[in-house]
């Protein structure tokens, strides 16, 4: 998947969050991507590449 991602979209992830969701926002971008779920509001870090791999799919820009 090409990087067509920026500040704001939400994303669905491969695996899902243990509170039952799978839609994450981003919510900073650089070397590491720090997204936020969309279900409890918990916000976790990952290395870009990282990211870039368990990423599933973009729903909103």
């Amino acid at each position: 998947m090409k990087n067509d991602y920026k500040l704001g979209s939400v994303v669905v992830m491969k695996k899902q969050h243990p509170c039952g969701t799978n839609e994450w926002e981003i919510i900073r971008m650089g070397a590491d991507i720090k997204i936020k779920c969309n279900g409890c509001g918990r916000s976790i870090m990952l290395p870009r590449i990282e990211f870039n791999k368990k990423l599933k799919k973009i729903i909103k820009l």
